[in-house]
């Protein structure tokens, strides 16, 4: 098990690895105490048997330069294959604004393939490759020198296996003709506004019960402060105050240190100091905001007139296309895109691209009464009307 703690020595793989067709690539890091993910551990292999070119590369080994591998990333000629790889290329867009190309997702190429629903690789690697993995080191502490035996064959087997997945997957879809549905799928995974928080958008992903427009005001105020406040500190955005201890604060509407003594929710360290001040700082920001510039929840879909009847049939279909088809279910289309289409509307993902050629089109035409399902047997089958 080859660890490279030079950039002499990542430079000479990555040098090799260029000539090979794919390279697969694997991280550990840590994020449990910081806002960003710190980088711990890349793992690389290209085709070979066994460990045969594949390294560990240790990014805290003082002096080495991940650029190199950074090259290698942005050589198109050069396949780029990761297991669910969102946090991965996270990672590197984040500290080095680079996200690897072209790209290969084996979960997402699975999910088509007729694996399953967000399948895990150790599901792969027993079911393709016909190996077991130990994942005893799973959730060991990577930043930790040095690495044990037993982290280091944990790590370089979810970059030796992956090979197999990856030319298994590879030619599966070539065969069926799916190639074109993965790339659809890993398109938004190339986007770097997948990995781009903005402090101004942050108070969208917290659940209230309120749509008053003067409490999400405030909501939204509190929640870009608390993004600003862990982006700059590089700590986790709970460790600010956390979500339930936010929709407090946006109904109390604390004004003075007394009015934050009071509050149930707010963490010890929150109640003094630069937290507080930026929580009263972001209230009077909330409750001072123009009425044309007050945030307008998009209520829309929750209050659907969902066709219940059409509902059902929709998902029933969407069953029979799922089985037909070997494609997971979620995959094509999520439980709230059945409603939004049993309720009228037709601006959902379940509608385009392949999506559409799978289940999409045979859905509109059952909205709109030319289709009919009937039961065959253990089957059901489309009725044209």
């Amino acid at each position: 098990m080859r660890t490279l703690t030079t950039t002499e020595e990542l430079a000479a793989f990555c040098a090799d690895a260029a000539a090979a067709p794919y390279v697969t690539v694997d991280t550990e890091f840590l994020r449990e105490r910081t806002y960003y993910s710190k980088l711990c551990l890349v793992q690389l292999a290209f085709p070979g048997a066994g460990d045969e070119n594949a390294v560990l590369v240790d990014p805290l080994a003082e002096g080495l330069s991940l650029d190199p591998l950074m090259m290698l990333f942005r050589d198109t000629n050069v396949v780029k294959v990761f297991h669910a790889a969102r946090q991965d290329l996270e990672i590197f867009y984040i500290d080095h604004g680079v996200i690897p190309t072209p790209l290969f997702d084996t979960q997402v190429a699975a999910m088509v393939c007729g694996f399953g629903e967000q399948v895990g690789y150790e599901t792969l690697v027993k079911r393709i490759c016909k190996a077991s993995l130990d994942k005893s080191s799973r959730f060991t502490d990577w930043s930790r020198r040095p690495l044990t035996d037993a982290q280091k064959t944990y790590a370089l087997a979810d970059v030796t296996h992956l090979r197999g997945i990856y030319e298994y997957l590879a030619a599966e879809l070539d065969r069926s003709g799916r190639a074109r549905w993965v790339a659809e799928e890993i398109g938004l995974l190339m986007d770097p506004e997948t990995y781009t928080t903005r402090p101004d958008e942050a108070w969208a992903r917290v659940k209230t019960r309120s749509t008053s427009p003067r409490f999400l005001a405030i909501v939204r105020a509190l929640a870009a402060f608390r993004e600003t406040y862990a982006q700059s500190r590089n700590i986790p955005r709970n460790r600010v105050f956390k979500d339930d201890a936010l929709s407090e604060l946006a109904s109390t509407k604390p004004q003075t240190m007394d009015d934050l003594g009071r509050s149930r929710l707010l963490l010890r360290e929150a109640r003094k100091g630069p937290i507080a001040e930026g929580i009263l700082d972001a209230v009077k920001t909330g409750l001072d905001c123009p009425k044309d510039a007050l945030p307008r929840p998009d209520i829309g879909r929750e209050q659907l007139q969902v066709n219940p009847a059409l509902a059902d049939l929709l998902r029933v279909l969407l069953k029979a296309r799922t089985e037909s088809s070997g494609v997971a279910a979620r995959l094509i289309a999520p439980a709230a895109d059945l409603d939004a289409m049993a309720a009228g509307l037709r601006d959902v993902k379940a509608l385009t691209g392949w999506r559409r050629e799978v289940f999409g089109a045979d859905a509109l035409r059952l909205c709109e009464g030319k289709l009919a399902l009937a039961v065959k047997g253990r089957d059901v089958e489309v009725i044209e009307l």
